[in-house]
């Protein structure tokens, strides 16, 4: 059964009071969100933008590796567990190639200047694969001296010697997933990990210098409580990491199948939920780490805290970031990148990417154009979604736009006001941070492509 009756009447008022505007409204790592994404955007409408791309302005790339050693119950992203090594060995000769397609297309080397590995689990690539990989980026791209190379990594299959290899190619942030460290959860959500390997990752991390480490964790687990929360939080904490990253659990089974062997009986309610976040959030504050938008937490002096101090913090798919890049070019199946025309996204499953590859296309699925709108609004939501506020007069003088063509998205904030979830003071809105867990919903206001009768998200809480 739902553990509500643990929260306490605090948060069981804020929860009813947060679940009046929980409108499963999207995450807005993007906007126009990937709901959006259509086929009008091909191989050829990509090799276009591709080709249209500055000479000298610095680019970022993604590349996903969607392989794991054990399937986590709870997992919303692209990936498969698999217990033989060829199927990964022959995805990265697929990579290579579709690198050479995408230099091919662009036709120079242009500026890298981060390059993320994501997943899946990219400690599952040996370390002549990540020569490889970094071989054929370094070919198609100019590796920038200063690179950012970051990776998301299980703790529960790294190895020292995978760091040292990683580290040979500019290794320098790291995320690792922890989650939750209590048994029982962990047995719920089929993940099991000891904090013992989490703090001998972090260990090997250190040792060859990688300078920002992100953890992982989650609420609204099976069997989670307010009290394995904190522990875990407390636990993490003797870590020192630079950044922590508290997500709930969205339970989509209508869109992961898998998450349909987690017993739902035994998820915690609403109020429950609400509850683990904020007791987690308040110790983490306590503890000196800046409370950055919906669900990210970062030390004082760490790049992300003080970007968000000088207003320069972004998001994309990966969450909130400092990269300021026009450009993001994603590899792999199912990889989404940005360009200053819009977004495009790989084939999503693993074989439709291999066949388009192996049949010398650029595995593009479908996409977006961005309009003068979806760029006007999507500032207004990327700043809503980082610092909790906007000035809406000084978006539009940049974007050239009439203040009255937002008056209706100002009506649709009229019970965030009256319930004192959000401020407007003339142009300026800000999201209190009583409403800090609504930060969506009040982004969906200014969606013009947000229909919530059709909409299937997760819930806020």
């Amino acid at each position: 059964m739902t553990v509500d009756t643990l929260a306490t009447p605090h948060a069981r008022q804020l929860a009813d009071l947060v679940a009046r505007y929980d409108g499963r409204a999207p995450r807005y790592t993007s906007y126009p969100t990937a709901l959006q994404f259509g086929p009008e955007v091909d191989e050829a409408v990509y090799r276009g933008w591709l080709a249209e791309l500055p000479a000298h302005d610095p680019v970022s790339l993604y590349v996903h590796v969607p392989f794991c050693a054990r399937l986590c119950w709870y997992c919303g992203c692209n990936t498969r567990a698999v217990n033989r090594h060829e199927p990964i060995g022959e995805y990265v000769q697929l990579l290579l190639t579709e690198m050479g397609f995408l230099a091919q297309a662009i036709g120079r080397r242009l500026p890298a200047r981060a390059i993320h590995l994501g997943g899946g689990t990219p400690n599952m690539l040996s370390a002549e694969e990540l020569a490889a990989i970094f071989g054929g980026l370094g070919d198609a791209f100019d590796l920038a001296p200063d690179l950012e190379v970051a990776a998301e990594l299980d703790p529960a299959v790294l190895s020292r010697d995978w760091v040292w290899a990683a580290a040979r190619h500019g290794l320098n942030r790291a995320s690792l997933g922890v989650q939750n460290l209590d048994l029982v959860v962990q047995a719920a959500v089929n993940r099991t990990e000891t904090f013992e390997q989490v703090a001998a990752a972090v260990e090997w991390l250190r040792d060859v210098q990688v300078r920002s480490i992100n953890l992982d964790l989650m609420y609204g687990l099976p069997h989670q409580t307010r009290a394995n929360t904190l522990a875990t939080v407390d636990a993490v904490l003797r870590l020192a990491p630079e950044r922590i990253a508290l997500f709930g659990y969205a339970h989509v089974p209508w869109m992961k199948a898998h998450q349909k062997l987690i017993d739902e009986k035994a998820l915690p309610g609403p109020a429950a939920r609400l509850d683990q976040a904020e007791a987690a959030a308040e110790r983490l504050i306590d503890a000196g780490y800046v409370r950055i938008g919906l669900d990210h937490f970062a030390r004082a002096d760490d790049e992300m805290a003080v970007a968000l101090t000088e207003g320069r913090l972004h998001r994309n798919f990966q969450g909130y970031t400092t990269d300021a890049a026009d450009t993001l070019l994603g590899l792999g199946a199912s990889a989404i990148g940005r360009l200053p025309q819009g977004y495009v996204q790989n084939v999503a499953q693993e074989l439709g990417w291999r066949v388009a590859v192996q049949t010398d296309q650029l595995p593009v699925a479908r996409g977006v154009v961005l309009t003068s709108d979806d760029r006007f609004r999507g500032e207004i939501i990327e700043r809503l979604m980082c610092d909790l506020a906007v000035d809406l007069a000084d978006v539009c003088v940049r974007h050239d736009r009439d203040p009255r063509e937002l008056s209706e998205a100002i009506e649709r904030l009229a019970p965030f006001v009256e319930d004192g979830l959000v401020r407007i003071d003339g142009g300026r809105v800000e999201v209190v941070d009583a409403g800090r867990l609504v930060v969506r919903s009040v982004c969906a206001c200014f969606d013009t492509h947000f229909k919530p009768e059709v909409a299937r998200h997760s819930k806020a809480i």
